[in-house]
């Protein structure tokens, strides 16, 4: 099968894309190995965004949230719209497996078919690998590395591993829910890129003890009934029934390296990309989004990387190779 563009991924970034591939009448097929806005749809059930609604928007679309800050299911609700509204073309459930540049054009092969294309755009984010412990126990099941809701930790003795975000609102509801939660924090204090006003709770509940926490610590060893903590003052051993470690997550390195993509030497492990038109060191292969940032996951968010499909499709036009096979 054959289409002018492929777009990899069918987050919002890569559903922007594909609005703007409809725009120009190009002839394009959007490859998801998950759900419509699978990483989203994996975020925890009572998720508030730091942005607001409008941030989220792409292509002028409006996006109505019933608080400033919108739900992850109004994010769900609104992307879904404009998917549909829109009759975007996207294949779900699709994993593509490789990616080889020849001659023009470049061979995907996914889990269900093969497809040849002119120009590629990868927009898959950087939720799928977790940042790993690398302890022993590790691997058991009580050790998860995404966090969904509360309910299943009441009345257990809950560790979660990091000061972020999701760390801090895992910590919240689970306490609330009636879990015992005790944080192990690596820094000395909560992240200052907590929600503000989220932040001064949680300190709030450490303060009065009702929730638990080692600050310049790290787990040492985990097993079934308890866990290990290294602390300032020496190693100190808990009750423990589950681990939550939301250490964050890294793009799929090995995916863009296998396409031929290079990287920045140092541990940013930045992509090579032009930041005018967003093409890689390979000829015709794209990258929009996230996945941008390599290492540096707090560097791209909806808000500040949806301009990545209008910097794309500006360069696709001046493209002889695309603007030849109009759809």
């Amino acid at each position: 099968m054959e289409k002018q563009i492929i777009i990899i991924g069918a987050g919002p970034i890569g559903i922007a894309c594909a609005l703007e591939c409809k725009k120009h009448g190009w002839d394009y097929l959007v490859l998801e190995k998950g759900s419509l806005t699978n990483s989203l749809f994996n975020y925890p059930l009572n998720m508030t965004f730091f942005s607001t609604s409008e941030k989220l928007e792409i292509d002028r679309i409006p996006f109505i949230s019933n608080n400033p800050k919108p739900s992850r299911n109004e994010a769900l609700e609104y992307y879904r719209r404009v998917t549909t509204a829109n009759t975007l073309n996207i294949n779900l459930y699709e994993k593509v497996e490789s990616i080889k540049k020849h001659e023009e054009t470049f061979l995907l092969k996914t889990d269900k078919a093969e497809y040849r294309a002119h120009k590629v755009i990868i927009a898959t984010g950087f939720y799928d690998i977790p940042n790993y412990l690398n302890v022993k126990g590790e691997q058991l099941p009580k050790v998860m590395h995404y966090y969904k809701e509360a309910h299943p930790f009441t009345l257990q003795n809950v560790a979660v591993v990091g000061a972020s975000n999701s760390s801090v609102d895992a910590s919240l509801e689970i306490y609330r829910k009636g879990g015992n939660v005790t944080m192990i924090v690596r820094g000395h204090e909560i992240g200052e890129r907590v929600k503000y006003w989220v932040r001064p709770d949680v300190i709030n509940r450490i303060e009065e003890g009702s929730i638990k926490a080692f600050f310049n610590s790290e787990i040492h060893t985990i097993e079934p009934h308890q866990i290990t903590v290294k602390t300032p003052e020496g190693l100190k051993t808990i009750p423990n029934d589950y681990v939550i470690a939301l250490t964050g997550y890294r793009p799929n390195f090995d995916f863009l390296k296998q396409a031929g993509v290079t990287f920045s030497e140092d541990k940013k492990h930045i992509p090579t990309y032009n930041d005018e038109t967003m093409e890689t060191n390979v000829d015709g292969l794209y990258l929009a989004g996230v996945i941008c940032g390599g290492m540096e996951t707090h560097k791209w968010f909806i808000e500040n990387s949806r301009i990545h499909a209008k910097l794309i499709a500006e360069a696709l036009e001046k493209s002889p190779s695309t603007l030849q096979i109009k759809a």
